[in-house]
C-alpha cells in the first residue's frame, strides 16, 4: 500500500473512531479512560497522528461494542508481513519520525545494515526458510533504511556495543563492508554513531535493544525488543526513563571521533582478514 493510500485508510480509521465514540456519547477523556490511554491520545487517533496498538485497538471494539471492526481495520493497515508482527508498528512510526535514537548491543541497527549483513543475520536466524523469503526480508530491511536517504531524513543517533563490531555476522569480507558503510554515512554527516567500548564494563540496557522516536505533531516514543517480543512504549513517564537510559549510554560511550575511529579500524582488521582468506 502506498504511503499517501495508507495515511487515508488511517484517516477514515479516526474518523470512524470519532464517529462511533459519539454516537456512543463519550469524550476523548471517557474512552480514554476506559481503553486506558489519555483523551489526549484518543484525539491524536481521531486525526490519524498516531496509530493505536493492537491492544488498544481491541479494547475500544469492546467499549464501543463494535463487533472487531477497528481490530480487523487496524491489522489490515498495519500488519505488514514483511515485518514479525511484534515490530510492524515500530517500523510504521520509524517512517514518520523526526529523530530516531538506537541503541544495541550485539549487532547493527537495521536502519544502517547492508544487504548483505542482513541476509546474514536473516539465514542465522532461519536456517531452513527459502531462499524467497530470506531475500525479502533483505529487501523489506533495505526499505526500512531508505528513510535515511531521504532528503526528509530524520535525525539519526546511534549508541553501538563494540561487541556489534567484533561478532563476524557473515564473515569478515560482510564485516568489512558494514562497517565501511556506517564509516561513509558518518563522514558524510547524514548519521551520529558512538562506540560503547569493551572497557565500559557495565552498563545501563545490558543485553538489550532500545530506540526512541520523535514526532512532528505527537509525543516520542520507546520501543524495545526481546526474544520473538517488542514492547512500544508511549506512556510519558516511560519514555522519559527510557530516554535517561539513553542518557547514560552516551556518556558512557566514546566521542564521535574516537568511534569513527575504532570502526574504521575494526573494518581494516576484517578487509585483512578476509584478504588472507
Amino acid at each position: 500500500m502506498a504511503n499517501t493510500s495508507r495515511q487515508a485508510a488511517w484517516e477514515f480509521w479516526g474518523a470512524e473512531l470519532k464517529r462511533r465514540r459519539e454516537e456512543a456519547g463519550l469524550t476523548q477523556d471517557a474512552l480514554g479512560r476506559m481503553v486506558f490511554v489519555s483523551g489526549g491520545y484518543v484525539g491524536q487517533f481521531e486525526q490519524a497522528i498516531r496509530k493505536p496498538q493492537l491492544d488498544v485497538a481491541v479494547r475500544i471494539d469492546g467499549v464501543l461494542q463494535t463487533d472487531g471492526f477497528f481490530e480487523r481495520t487496524w491489522r489490515k493497515l498495519i500488519d505488514d508481513q514483511r515485518y514479525a508482527d511484534y515490530f510492524a508498528a515500530a517500523a510504521e512510526l520509524e517512517r514518520l519520525a523526526t529523530k530516531i535514537c538506537d541503541f544495541e548491543s550485539m549487532i547493527v541497527p537495521g536502519l544502517l545494515q547492508t544487504a548483505a549483513y542482513t541476509r546474514a543475520l536473516t539465514l542465522a536466524n532461519n536456517p531452513f526458510a527459502p531462499d524467497e523469503y530470506i531475500e525479502d526480508r533483505v529487501r523489506a530491511r533495505l526499505d526500512r533504511a531508505a528513510i535515511l536517504k531521504d532528503a526528509t531524513r530524520p535525525s539519526y543517533w546511534a549508541v553501538l556495543h563494540e561487541a556489534a563490531l567484533r561478532v563476524p555476522v557473515g564473515g569478515p569480507s560482510t564485516m568489512a563492508e558494514e562497517l565501511e558503510y556506517i564509516a561513509r554515512l558518518m563522514r558524510e554527516r547524514k548519521i551520529l554513531v558512538q562506540v560503547l567500548p569493551f572497557a565500559a564494563g557495565a552498563y545501563a540496557q545490558m543485553g538489550k535493544s532500545l530506540k526512541l522516536m520523535e514526532f512532528e505533531d505527537a509525543p516520542p516514543t520507546a520501543y524495545t525488543e526481546a526474544v520473538y517480543s517488542g514492547n512500544l512504549l508511549d506512556d510519558p513517564a516511560v519514555v522519559k526513563r527510557a530516554q535517561a537510559t539513553y542518557d547514560l549510554l552516551r556518556a558512557a560511550a566514546l566521542s564521535p571521533e574516537a568511534s569513527l575511529a575504532l570502526i574504521e579500524s575494526a573494518a581494516e582488521d576484517f578487509r585483512r582478514c578476509a584478504s588472507s582468506n
